[in-house]
């Protein structure tokens, strides 16, 4: 989970970035639709600050966010007004309904083993009709990792100037993170935060054997918009 600190700058820095935040909900919704073409009602699981969730709302008729920041949420119903975003664990909610469709994505790296993958997988199945699509975004696996990563950027577009810098070390199957963000304002000097998480590096079978034993049929899609693919399963 992000810290309360990283709430408000978490947009600043992927849109910055240059994240394809359209790009990636069409596409998903291109692939829901492929599975299920009635599909109407989607829930984003982990959904952050709703940035996916801007673009499912156009393309469904009914649209809800569950997130475990609260932080996260809050800057998500700025720009969500109407759209019910609920407090959850990926690992155990229950929201006591099911969708057409569910979508996690940009998340389940910070899943901290197979059980805990397969409790997710397990909850999101929960949640979606017979006939409905989960979708989901992995993340780096084993063979696919770059090592002792490091990224520096500034974002000086306004006030306060941010500058992010983060260092990542992998021991195993685990990725260990730190992050540095300065901000600096004319009248507030400079404040400095930083945090560290942890991201697991599961196979591709993992995450296959994870949807098969939720009773999700898994397919897997290689491509743009995606660096680690997407991730399928139809409920039977």
């Amino acid at each position: 989970m992000y810290p309360a600190e990283l709430a408000e700058s978490y947009n600043r820095v992927y849109l910055g970035r240059g994240k394809d935040y359209a790009g990636e909900a069409a596409d998903a919704v291109r692939w829901i639709r492929h599975h299920a073409p009635g599909a109407a009602s989607l829930l984003d699981v982990a959904c952050g600050t709703g940035n996916h969730l801007r673009f499912y709302a156009e393309a469904f008729d009914e649209v809800a966010g569950m997130d475990l920041s609260q932080d996260m949420l809050a800057v998500a119903k700025e720009s969500l007004p109407g759209v019910p975003l609920h407090l959850g664990d990926i690992r155990d909610f229950d929201l006591g309904r099911t969708y057409d469709a569910v979508s996690c994505l940009f998340a389940v790296g910070h899943l901290q083993s197979a059980e805990e993958l397969d409790a997710a997988l397990a909850r999101m199945a929960a949640h979606v009709v017979r006939g409905g699509v989960v979708v989901v975004e992995p993340w780096w696996s084993p063979d696919t990792f770059d090592a002792r990563h490091v990224s520096a950027e500034l974002f000086d577009d306004r006030q306060p100037v941010l500058a992010r810098m983060s260092h990542s070390v992998r021991t195993g199957r685990r990725v260990r993170t730190d992050v540095h963000c300065m901000a600096a304002h004319p009248e507030a000097g400079v404040r400095h935060s930083s945090h560290s998480f942890e991201l697991t590096l599961f196979t591709r079978e993992e995450y296959e054997a994870a949807f098969t034993r939720c009773g999700l049929s898994p397919v897997h899609v290689e491509g743009a918009p995606w660096d680690c693919g997407l991730l399928l399963g139809v409920r039977a």
